[in-house]
């Protein structure tokens, strides 16, 4: 059970969208689960109207408003419990029960009569457009004498309340909490925070630079320019693949820099206080095309391993290369050329490909060897997989395609909580290597056979991944790496064109995938906006890269930072 917080002050707006339609229409049959002894002697577990939802916030609201009292973030703590769609649907006297022991455990309830409890309502309106079941919570943080409740460190105590009531109610436990591992998950605010500034931006832009009329246009009409400017993938998402990919090609932090700005990425340096050359973290952003101000996304908001500290652990840590790093971040803040061109800018000889595939299949064949407890090298060579994989969709998917999604599903196995130190038996700067083959793809190099060799050895390292989330008991990531790494690599390898003289691009020593998810595959290709045909993800050398455009964009409120 994943509970998600979410906090404000505007308690009618919050319970009137919960008993609304939603943004989809996906709720149904709105309704009370469980709330404070007052609230259910008013309510049953009728439908909810607007007129019904609009009384329970009043009520809810009534301790804030008698006595004032301001809660910093928000007086209105709103808490979602959500279920995996493979769990089913449980009962509203189940959910009763969730909710009130959850309440408890978070205290916001009277606490065995020693203090006053808040108002709070579970309502539960169906479930999502993913089909998960789930429950809103809503609790006013003014109890009924004033005091405010206590929030400290909230979200960590929300997920303990969850793991305890997952073991008494029988609930599917939450993988990830067992394993240290956690992927940050996709907002679909960010996606409409997106929208919305292109469109005012676009609008602006249309009526040289004035944007008076924005206000002044109805609902229906601004929410259909902002729907002209939705993105199929969340803003976070294209951008952790931009860096992923940067920072596996690079072979140290300075190339790190170089790549991204290479890539067309804003990027800021995050300084240790004080300081004007310590860089202690970074921040990235699209770069705006009307005109809309860029929002900043942390290295950590992206993915756990994508953080600097965890970065410079695979990088050479000398002064010479601190004082490179230091000055391309300078240059980068400053809007200044790149200080010093490094290997980005270098095209790879045939023989490396050769070299690279021979030693990288050799240290996948040793990492296979590794015990499943040892976390640091999975989750190292998870992380280093995902990067190849990234790099090669940078350099020859237009739009992210199977490439891209193999990248990020390999990648949910190296966001571990914790800092694991990279383990020094294994030579890792092959992986570098054959990223930064990989980021030259469509430059030509060794051609179809080197790359054919490449996805061979990407199919293996996704195997042996799978396999050991199989014998570590991790069911739900095995699956994962089955169904959106291997499938969608087997589908990028059998588009390869045909190699010469007949030689079977197929690994024997691989177990073949599932006839059925194959097919599902072959659909999911076929229902791509294209001829439905399946070609090569390779351009002929001859062809010159098409040129990408920004994907994605940002707000106009300059202060927002993920």
């Amino acid at each position: 059970m994943m509970p998600n917080i979410v906090r404000g002050d505007r308690m009618s707006g919050l319970v009137g969208y919960l008993v609304g339609p939603g943004r989809a229409n996906e709720h149904t049959e709105p309704h009370l689960v469980a709330g404070d002894g007052a609230l259910l002697t008013w309510y049953d577990d009728n439908v909810l109207d607007r007129a019904a939802g609009l009384a329970i916030a009043r009520h809810l609201d009534v301790p804030h408003k008698r006595y004032g009292v301001d809660v910093a973030g928000g007086h209105v703590w709103h808490c979602s419990l959500s279920l995996r769609t493979e769990e089913g649907r449980l009962p509203d006297g189940k959910w009763q029960q969730i909710a009130e022991d959850f309440i408890a455990l978070m205290e916001f309830d009277d606490q065995q009569g020693t203090r006053d409890p808040c108002r709070w309502a579970a309502v539960h309106h169906g479930v999502s457009k993913n089909g998960n079941d789930h429950i809103h919570i809503v609790v006013d943080l003014v109890r009924e004498d004033g005091t405010k409740a206590n929030t400290f460190r909230d979200f960590r105590r929300a997920q303990t309340a969850a793991r305890a009531l997952e073991i008494k109610y029988g609930l599917e436990p939450l993988e990830s909490a067992r394993t240290g591992r956690a992927t940050r998950g996709y907002d679909p605010a960010e996606r409409e925070a997106q929208a919305r500034g292109r469109a005012w931006a676009k609008y602006k832009r249309s009526r040289g630079g004035d944007a008076s009329g924005w206000k002044k246009l109805s609902s229906a009409e601004r929410q259909k320019l902002i729907a002209e400017e939705m993105r199929r993938d969340e803003p976070r998402y294209l951008l952790a693949l931009k860096v992923r990919a940067a920072a596996a090609a690079a072979g140290d932090e300075a190339e790190f820099v170089r790549r991204l700005r290479r890539d067309g990425l804003l990027v800021r340096a995050r300084l240790a206080e004080g300081t004007n050359d310590v860089v202690v973290g970074y921040s990235v952003a699209e770069r705006p095309v009307y005109g809309e101000r860029p929002i900043w996304y942390g290295g950590g908001h992206l993915g756990r391993d994508l953080t600097l500290p965890r970065l410079r652990a695979g990088w050479p840590d000398t002064p010479v290369g601190a004082s490179a790093a230091a000055a391309e971040w300078v240059a980068a803040r400053r809007g200044r050329r790149v200080v010093a061109p490094g290997r980005e800018a270098l095209e790879p000889s045939p023989e490396a490909w050769a070299q690279c595939n021979a030693e990288l299949r050799r240290v996948i064949d040793e990492i296979r060897q590794v015990g499943v407890d040892d976390d640091a090298t999975w989750a190292a060579m998870a992380r280093r997989g995902a990067g190849v994989l990234a790099s090669w969709s940078r350099a020859v998917e237009i739009v992210p395609g199977d490439l891209a999604r193999a990248a990020e599903a390999l990648s949910r196995s190296a966001q571990t909580r914790r800092i694991v130190a990279l383990p020094a038996r294994v030579n890792w700067d092959v992986f570098t290597d054959a990223a930064l083959l990989a980021a030259a793809a469509s430059r030509g190099g060794k051609g179809e056979v080197g790359q054919a060799v490449l996805i061979r050895s990407m199919l293996r390292l996704a195997q042996a991944v799978h396999d050991a989330a199989v014998a570590a008991d991790q069911a739900r990531q095995a699956a994962l790496l089955v169904q959106d790494t291997r499938a969608r690599l087997i589908a990028v390898r059998d588009a390869l064109p045909p190699l010469p003289g007949g030689q079977s691009r197929r690994d024997p020593e691989m177990p073949q995938l599932d006839p059925e998810l194959q097919a599902r595959m072959r659909r999911v290709q076929s229902a791509r906006p294209d001829d439905g045909k399946l070609v090569s993800p390779l351009p002929p050398p001859e062809v010159p890269r098409a040129r990408r455009s920004t994907a994605l964009d940002a707000t106009p409120n300059p202060s927002i930072e993920r």
